[in-house]
This record gives structure tokens, sequence and C-alpha cells, in this order.
């Protein structure tokens, strides 16, 4: 009998990408008879805050149509987590989605009494999992993981973080990776030059910078690369700094003499939209800062869709694309990332071989929610009283 599952997130209108993933994943667990809603949390801020229509279908922000809201839990509201798990009881399965700051309370805390509230079993999916966590940010994840049925990293790497760093129970710990579009029969937005793409929110930390001076240095190439630079500037940042970032990244631009090749698209695109991005890119270019990003949907999604990546070392790249479908260079190299882009564009062969190195049936969302769904079925038919670990096979 398909079971029914109740979503706990960040949702569309919200933009973010927690809520689309949660709204992809959604859509897709829910098929087959499967029946579903979403627990949407919104923040004190979120402009989006007021509630969808109670049972109706709910249209995400690339596209995806997914379960319907059935309950709005703001941070405004004291103890509202009460009401939420209520909501979220009234499925056979909780599906819990984990960032810090999404929750009321220091580091989100206020997700732990909802989940000790539940009564059906819950799945917790960890988007990130710190190597160097807050005494307060360690305590909440490890109890977290005490108190779900069960945890989901995306990556081997965020696994293996929380086992070493965290005090968990390695049995409740499965790996299922990021979902992906499939975008193979897109049509790509035709270029008369080659194409660089990074895109995303948008803010400090993105390492764009590091791209534009890497495009100035393949000026010498014939013809020579366009850049697009798609997404909004993120909420938060939007809310402290407004658009400076980008106004920065526009300068940089112009002094370095290539801002008539990049593209800045300040928009949030839908999922078609998107998809004739990607599939329009020669190289998808992702400079980032970071050093402890474990799961990155956009990575993902350049790798489902067979198009070579460029990246700095962050975790989940170095996991993805060591003897993958791209190459590492050192992070803030802009000498480096250019080396590396002129490859993909120049040498014979290496394009293809990078693509033909992805594995982009098991990272697409149907793959990704079967897994979901298996996951759930264990759930419900294993010995309660079985110290077993859970084991999700990737053919699942």
């Amino acid at each position: 009998m398909p079971r029914s599952y109740g979503f706990l997130s960040t949702h569309p209108p919200t933009q973010c990408g927690l809520a689309t993933f949660n709204s992809a994943l959604a859509a897709h667990i829910t098929t087959d008879g499967a029946s579903g809603g979403v627990v949407r949390v919104v923040a004190s801020d979120d402009r989006h805050a007021d509630p969808a229509a109670p049972g109706d279908g709910h249209v995400g922000v690339r596209g995806t149509v997914g379960p319907g809201v059935v309950h709005t839990w703001s941070a405004r509201t004291v103890a509202g987590w009460r009401d939420a798990a209520a909501a979220l009881d009234t499925f056979d399965v909780a599906v819990v989605q984990h960032e810090y700051g999404i929750y009321p309370g220091p580091d989100g805390q206020d997700v732990l009494p909802l989940l000790r509230r539940l009564t059906v079993p819950s799945i917790v999916v960890l988007h990130t999992v710190l190597a160097h966590p807050t005494a307060g940010q360690k305590a909440v994840l490890e109890q977290l993981v005490a108190t779900a049925s069960t945890v989901v990293t995306m990556t081997d790497t965020a696994r293996d973080r929380l086992l070493v760093g965290y005090t968990v129970d390695a049995a409740k710990v499965t790996v299922i990776p990021h979902g992906a579009a499939d975008h193979d029969d897109t049509p790509a937005e035709p270029r008369q030059r080659p194409h660089l793409l990074t895109w995303g929110l948008l803010g400090p930390g993105k390492g764009i910078e590091w791209a534009l001076r890497a495009l100035a240095r393949l000026r010498g190439l014939n013809p020579t690369p366009t850049y697009t630079v798609a997404g909004r500037t993120h909420p938060k940042v939007f809310e402290q700094h407004g658009e400076a970032y980008r106004m920065g990244l526009q300068r940089l631009g112009a002094i370095l003499g290539v801002a008539d090749a990049v593209d800045y698209q300040p928009i949030y695109h839908d999922e078609v939209a998107l998809g004739r991005l990607i599939r329009s890119a020669d190289v998808v270019v992702l400079p980032y800062d970071s050093r402890e990003q474990v799961t990155s949907g956009v990575l993902i999604e350049a790798v489902a869709a067979g198009v070579p990546v460029v990246a700095t070392p962050f975790p989940h790249a170095v996991e993805m694309l060591t003897d993958g479908p791209g190459l590492l260079v050192p992070h803030q190299d802009p000498a480096a990332l250019a080396a590396a882009v002129r490859r993909i564009l120049t040498e014979p062969g290496l394009a293809a071989s990078l693509a033909g190195r992805t594995r982009a049936p098991t990272l697409r969302w149907p793959a990704v929610a079967a897994r979901y769904r298996a996951l759930a079925e264990r759930l419900h038919t294993a010995d309660p009283y079985s110290a077993a670990p859970t084991v999700v096979p990737a053919s699942a």
C-alpha cells in the first residue's frame, strides 16, 4: 500500500536551495499512488511568509508540482513546533530537512521538541555537517540524530564527517545523493562563443571575482568565452548589504576589460529556463571560497547534465570530481582556474572524456526519490528493537 509523506522544510514560494530541494523531492516521492503534504517553515523576515491554501498543488521555484502546503510554521509563533508536529503526524512518514537557521530557537533547536513529539517514523535530511561547529550547533545535531528514526547525508564526506566529529549512532546514517533534474531533452540556448556558467544565490564566498580574473586570462582564445552569472542575491545578504557584491563584481569586470563578456541574470530560473542555460554551457565554473560545503545542488545538476565542471576543492567537489567529470583547482587562484577552463575548451577529446564520467541516471530525481521510498518502507517494516544498520541499495 502506498505511503503518505509529510515534509517539513522551507518551501516555495520561498526561493532558496532548501526550498527547491524539498519541492523536487516531495514531487518525486509522491508518485505511483503515494500522497503527501508540506509543513512549510517561514522565517520572521520571509518575504513570502503568507501560507499557501491548504491542499492546493504547489508549483516549486523551478516549476516542479508537488504536494500542497497543509500547515505553515512561522518563527513568529511561540511553540509553533507543536502544531507543526501534529500536522506531520497525520502522515505515515515525516521527512524533515535540516539546515541551521531555518528553525526558531538558538541554532534552530526548536526542531528537537517537534521530533520528540512525533509518533510516526522520521527521516531527517542533513544539508550541512560542519567540520568545526560551535558547541550549540554540535549539540543540536547530535540530539537531532539521536531523536530521528534515521538520518540522510547526501555525500560520503558528510557521513564520514558526522561519524568522526560527532557522537552519533552510525547505524542511523544513510547516504542518498542530492537529486537532479533530467535536462536531456531540453534544447540548449544557441551560442556563438564558448559559454562558461555559474548559477545559484549570489553573495560573498561565491568566488565570482576569481572567475572574472580567470576570464580576463582567456582573452587570447579565439573565439573568446562568455560568462553567465545567474541567480538572485542571497536574501540575507541583500537584507544587510543590498546589491553591493554584484555591483563590486561589475566594477571589477570593467577594470579587467571583460564586462562585455559577462551576463548577470539576477533571477531565480524555473526548471525549463535553467535546463536551457545548463545545456548551453561548455563549462560550469564553481570557484567557491568555502572549504566546508559538503552538499552542492548546483554541482549535482551540472554533473547529471554531463557538463564539465571546474571547481575549487570544497568537500563535495573533491568527492564528485576526483577522477570524475571535472577538474579541481586551488582556492582563489585565477591562473589555475583559467588554465583548467582553457584545457577543457581546447584540448581535443577532454570535454567529451569528462562528460563521459558522469553517473547521471543514479543522480536524477526519480532514482533518488525511489531510495527515499525504500528507506521509508524499511522504517515501517523494521524490527524496532533491531540495531542493524539501515542499508538502501543504489538500485532501490
